[in-house]
């Protein structure tokens, strides 16, 4: 198995920049790409790696290319819409895309990629932006088993555990279903919180008996008193970000003739979270809270 010389980065935001950085710091040969040229220009400098000047220079320099993007439409437009880059990759190179995707769509792009002569894994992260700076995330990754063999030796210096999860697109299944999990657990929280509240108990005291209990779950251990109770809502990822991520899991659920009320009980919720609160990019996910508080007219604090 041989380990690409170069790898293009595309897409060096909060988690794209720190993982560019653990590649880096493994011994790899960087060459990054972002839409907004000043940030490539930046975080190059940062984490010592080069800056392509532009899409088709990074395919040209590079063996392999990670995609770290917010959704399928701009990986597609990126592989093979106006950025073509498969035009520019060399044959045999491997694709990356680390995004959050449409499992459905990836599969359609990876034959695309196989045309073109080229080979495709999705390998989407979990573990947000501090495990990203350690490189520590979970990786789900899947395609064909040679391809998520050397594609591993990529990802492990991004991630503590790398998990291959099965045929092309299964990894982006995955991602959104870990994500509605996530968001399950969230929500759910949060009414227990409200209506211990309500009742007279403190929401930070329930925080510890919860995460001394069975009702513990990722949210009471890692963002309701983090993010939620200190009011501080910045855990860096969008809440427009998780509803995309819970209706993928959704159409999954649909496509596979799923009977899924508590799913479709808790996307509702999100999304009216979204509709309620403004619907803007600049809105964290643990803002949802704001909206229970808002449905119950009880704040946490």
């Amino acid at each position: 198995m041989n380990t690409p010389a170069v790898i293009g980065f595309i897409g060096v935001g909060a988690m794209g920049a720190p993982m560019a950085a653990r590649l880096v710091d493994a011994g790899h040969q960087v060459v990054l790409h972002d839409a907004d040229a000043g940030r490539t220009q930046r975080v190059a400098q940062d984490i010592k790696a080069a800056a392509a000047a532009g899409l088709a220079d990074l395919a040209a320099q590079a063996d392999a290319v990670i995609t770290m993007l917010p959704n399928s439409d701009i990986v597609e437009d990126v592989l093979v819409g106006e950025g073509q880059v498969l035009a520019h990759l060399s044959a045999g190179s491997l694709v990356l895309d680390m995004s959050s995707s449409d499992p459905v769509r990836t599969r359609a792009l990876a034959e695309r990629v196989r045309e073109a002569g080229c080979r495709f894994v999705d390998a989407p992260v979990s573990g947000g932006i501090a495990r990203a700076q350690r490189g520590d995330l979970a990786i789900m990754v899947s395609g064909e088993d040679a391809d998520v063999e050397e594609a591993t030796a990529i990802l492990s210096a991004m991630g503590s555990r790398v998990t291959p999860v099965g045929a092309t697109g299964n990894a982006h299944a995955m991602k959104a279903l870990n994500n509605l999990c996530s968001a399950g657990g969230m929500l759910i929280g949060l009414e227990v919180l409200m209506i211990g509240k309500r009742f007279g108990l403190d929401p930070a005291l329930m925080v510890d008996v919860l995460n001394a209990s069975t009702g513990m779950n990722n949210s009471t251990k890692l963002k309701f008193k983090q993010f939620v109770l200190s009011g501080a809502y910045n855990s860096n990822f969008r809440l427009d970000l998780m509803v995309k991520d819970l209706r993928t899991a959704q159409n999954v659920a649909a496509a596979e003739g799923a009977v899924v009320p508590f799913t479709e009980a808790c996307v509702s919720q999100w999304e009216q979270a979204l509709d309620r609160l403004g619907g803007g990019s600049d809105l964290d996910h643990t803002e949802i809270a704001k909206y229970v508080e808002m449905l119950n007219g009880t704040l946490y604090g």
